[in-house]
């Protein structure tokens, strides 16, 4: 009797540890996962800086990081994607995307960087640094046209603008944009796809197939339609993802990044 009493405990017991692993899944908290309007991911931004200490150069590690690994998953090394164009604009976004080339070439790929608006800021000039002494070549202007892009790349990496950007799109960014929109090779975008306004989209600019959301998934990701959307970074502190009410999905292992459901973009907006 008292047997058989221990084991309906414990079978309390591992149904209690089942149900909390189960409510604990990256598809259940996938589909409660904030997204960001832009204030709130500049309140958090700011919060990471100020509160909690993290420099600007290691979150932009951490970010490029998270970026070149996902792009990996995303697009195995073969024959076919080993050719990446990395398109990189003069603020935090264009930091991430040099710090992406750099991990993209050490994972075996072939980076080549369109830098056409540089910052004479150390952060950068340093990040430009590592890179040319890894040997990773800079175009000084993109081909002529848009199937020369595709001729001579596999994947282009858009790290133009994030979640700063408003207004007009000012020279050369513009131009930039309409070439890269004509290019039929996939398109990978770092937290925001450029020119997109951040809570609203942009249904007639860039339409990438990759998506990478840092921190957490900005408002306009809801209207994107590609492929593969990824959250990426793995650094924000538990007590910050609680006091803006994140739910952000479970990383996997070691991963830096978490690929999400493509069905939540259409159903998660708070």
């Amino acid at each position: 009797m008292l047997f058989r009493r221990l084991v309906n405990q414990m079978k309390k017991i591992n149904n209690h540890f089942s149900s909390f692993s189960m409510s604990s899944s990256p598809t259940r908290y996938i589909n409660k996962m904030k997204y960001l309007n832009q204030k709130e991911a500049q309140s958090i931004d700011e919060e990471l800086f100020n509160e909690y200490k993290f420099s600007l150069d290691q979150l932009m590690e951490l970010a490029g990081y998270s970026c070149a690994s996902a792009i990996a998953n995303a697009y195995p090394k073969t024959a076919s994607s080993m050719k990446i164009l990395v398109c990189c604009g003069p603020g935090n976004n264009g930091g991430d995307g040099l710090v992406c080339a750099r991990h993209l070439k050490l994972f075996g790929y072939k980076p080549t960087i369109f830098y056409p608006k540089r910052t004479d800021k150390r952060i950068f000039v340093d990040l430009v640094t590592q890179c040319e002494k890894m040997n990773i070549p800079f175009l000084d202007c993109l081909p002529t046209e848009s199937k020369l892009i595709d001729f001579n790349f596999n994947i282009i990496v858009d790290a133009i603008f994030g979640f700063s950007f408003s207004g007009q799109l000012r020279a050369p960014f513009g131009d930039i944009l309409e070439k890269l929109k004509l290019a039929k090779i996939p398109i990978a975008s770092i937290d925001v796809p450029s020119g997109w306004n951040v809570e609203h989209g942009n249904p007639d600019g860039l339409q990438p197939e990759f998506l990478i959301s840092l921190t957490a998934p900005k408002l306009c990701a809801r209207y994107f339609k590609g492929k593969f959307h990824y959250l990426g970074g793995r650094f924000v502190p538990d007590t910050l993802a609680e006091k803006y009410e994140l739910n952000l999905p479970e990383y996997q292992g070691i991963d830096p990044f978490v690929q999400l459901n493509h069905e939540s973009n259409d159903k998660t907006i708070n």
